[in-house]
């Protein structure tokens, strides 16, 4: 059974990703928890389902299908609902969502499905923030019934949009390991354009004012021994 890595990312990101791959609009409803399992509903743009979760970290789940009608009548009657849109991503054998909540609150995650042999050696991707798979606050469950947690600040680098960019353009192709990111990151040229070197350009008007004065100093002297009185 494959493990659920969970991952904050910066809204700016997701806003990117949304832009470029769009996503799919989804709701849904939860009632209260009961002995060893949890049951909730969850309307997708082209499936609606009613599902029965054995864990509660949602690794184990059974999905029976529903008729739309159905599906709005048991999520009227939830305890509480979640609304968010789904961007699916993939590079290599890897799948990656990008949840951006809506509701109840503005919150930006993104999951990785990592199959237990490969969780040893799996490295999250660099425009990837801090790792919540830890933290229950992050589950759509709790955040459905207790709200989206604060907020993390998550820092923008260069090298997160470059990684990015890449796995938009069709660029990533294989999940790097992390000798690769940083090696990929170092290749990439600096074209950031340098200030060129002020050069004091001339000023010719100095010079003409220079001039100036010499003639009015010549003349002022020519005057001056002309007015003095001749010897005789």
């Amino acid at each position: 059974m494959p493990i659920q890595r969970l991952f904050v990312i910066a809204p700016s990101l997701a806003r990117l990703i949304r832009k470029e791959r769009g996503g799919e609009h989804v709701r849904e409803g939860y009632f209260p928890d009961q002995p060893q399992r949890s049951t909730f509903v969850q309307i997708e743009e082209a499936r609606s389902s009613l599902i029965l979760q054995a864990r509660a970290d949602g690794a184990s789940e059974e999905r029976a299908d529903l008729p739309p009608a159905h599906a709005q009548a048991l999520l009227a009657v939830s305890q509480s609902q979640v609304e968010y849109l789904r961007t699916r991503l993939s590079v290599g054998s890897y799948e990656i969502q990008v949840l951006h909540f809506v509701r109840p609150a503005p919150l930006d995650l993104v999951t990785v499905a990592v199959p237990p042999e490969d969780e040893q050696d799996f490295h999250p991707l660099p425009w990837f923030g801090p790792e919540v798979s830890a933290e229950p606050a992050y589950r759509r469950r709790r955040v459905a019934l207790e709200g989206a947690p604060d907020a993390r600040d998550v820092d923008v680098t260069n090298r997160a949009l470059n990684h990015l960019l890449d796995l938009l353009e069709d660029r990533l192709t294989t999940w790097p390991g992390p000798h690769e990111a940083a090696n990929s990151d170092a290749s990439v040229a600096d074209v950031t354009p340098r200030p060129k070197a002020l050069v004091p350009e001339p000023e010719p008007e100095v010079d003409e004012k220079i001039d100036d004065l010499h003639i009015e100093d010549a003349v002022i002297r020519e005057l001056a021994r002309s007015l003095q009185p001749r010897q005789r």
